[in-house]
């Protein structure tokens, strides 16, 4: 850093120290406060839909899988094994799993006109462990009453079940061609929460072989869901995987899958954050006010630095570089408060819904992620914003005159 802008900043930093009276010292509070609530409010927003979409990112891949492959044609069981085995290999492939999907209705004593459920069918609750909170049902598994359900927890209260009662499971079966509705007894063996209301209210995970035989389909079925390691999903495992099974499967990985939905939120973040950013827009007025105030307290001062060979740039820069200070040190007090606000909000989840309120957003509560991307852009705004309100102000300042600034005083 020159001579000269070391003497703009010591100056600008002076003036920030400096003695104020009661209007100077008023408005720059009020450029402190308004900055730092803007900012706070900005990052609040931003931590509430970055972690709601990283959130229901994790649970949508946690609940399926970050690749899937359907076969296209009829498969023969072996090869099929063949190829999760193969797949289960590649690089970057946490595992693959064979799964098989059916629609049917679940029904109890208590709501004997059933629910509509989503059946899940995994070898030996592989995996289950992983994807949700498993908790035993009370009563035991009641093996002998029937087939052995998982269901999601809400499903549970939803229906009813008293401790070892039998329900009746009905499965839609296409086998023959046309619909028809098979019926099962069954009973609930643990319940299983993963905090995705979409899963926790229609889900029912059972034995895979239990329910292909239900279904009459066999391996032709099956679905082989396909994991990534890491916390991002990577399309170039997609590709590997489509190499590797060839054009007899058709592969989706997860933004295939959900890509609208998740451009939607990213769409709703960029308006969020336009949209606050007229709050942050509004507080930099203050610092302006602050500045033209100072700038008029200052008078004095600048005609004297003036006439000692300070230049009208300098003068301008001194008062810059003062709203800059001011806007930065608002900006990081913003930062604190907004970063412990959405910290206690998600550690204590206090912002919970209620089961119905939970199926609209599909989660049970509202989660807070503070990305370092989202601050950095939070204050390059804020900064940016403030040199813009701050500039005329400060172009006025280097206007001054020494000999007017001297005379009026």
């Amino acid at each position: 850093m020159s001579g000269d802008h070391r003497l703009v900043w010591s100056l600008a930093w002076r003036f920030v120290r400096g003695r104020r009276t009661r209007l100077l010292a008023g408005t720059t509070w009020a450029a402190l406060l308004a900055t730092a609530l803007g900012v706070a409010a900005m990052v609040i927003a931003m931590a509430l839909m970055t972690g709601y979409r990283h959130d229901l990112q994790a649970k949508l891949v946690q609940g399926s899988a970050a690749v899937v492959a359907y076969p296209l044609g009829d498969v023969d069981d072996a090869v099929l094994e063949e190829k999760r085995r193969a797949v289960g290999e590649l690089e970057g492939v946490q595992g693959a799993r064979r799964v098989v999907y059916g629609q049917g209705s679940l029904a109890s004593g208590a709501r004997s006109d059933g629910l509509e459920v989503t059946l899940r069918g995994i070898a030996g609750g592989e995996g289950l462990e992983g994807l949700c909170l498993l908790e035993p049902a009370p009563g035991g598994s009641g093996a002998a009453a029937g087939l052995e359900l998982v269901v999601g927890k809400e499903l549970y209260r939803a229906l009813e079940v008293r401790p070892g009662e039998p329900l009746r499971l009905m499965v839609l079966s296409f086998a023959t061609g046309r619909p028809r509705f098979r019926y099962r007894s069954a009973v609930v063996s643990a319940t299983c929460e993963t905090g995705f209301s979409e899963f926790d209210r229609q889900w029912v995970v059972l034995d895979r072989g239990a329910l292909e035989k239900i279904l009459g389909t066999g391996a032709t079925g099956s679905v082989l869901e396909i994991g990534v390691q890491g916390a991002e999903l990577d399309t170039v495992v997609a590709a590997r995987v489509r190499s590797t099974l060839g054009p007899d499967y058709l592969i989706s990985d997860f933004f295939d899958l959900n890509r609208e939905l998740f451009t939607a939120l990213r769409i709703q973040q960029l308006m969020l954050f336009l949209v606050l950013g007229l709050i942050v827009c509004v507080s930099t007025f203050n610092t302006a006010s602050s500045l033209v105030v100072m700038v008029r307290e200052r008078r004095r001062d600048l005609g004297l630095l003036s006439a000692l060979g300070l230049s009208p740039e300098q003068q301008s820069g001194v008062f810059l570089r003062y709203g800059l200070l001011l806007g930065a040190v608002g900006t990081l007090l913003g930062v604190a408060l907004g970063a412990l606000a959405a910290w206690s909000l998600n550690e204590f989840e206090l912002i919970r819904f209620d089961p119905e309120v939970a199926a609209i957003y599909f989660l049970s509560a509202v989660p807070f992620r503070l990305a370092a991307g989202d601050l950095v852009a939070v204050g390059l705004f804020t900064l940016g914003v403030t040199l813009l309100a701050c500039w005329l102000p400060a172009r006025r300042a280097g206007r001054v005159r020494p000999a007017e600034a001297l005379r009026d005083e």
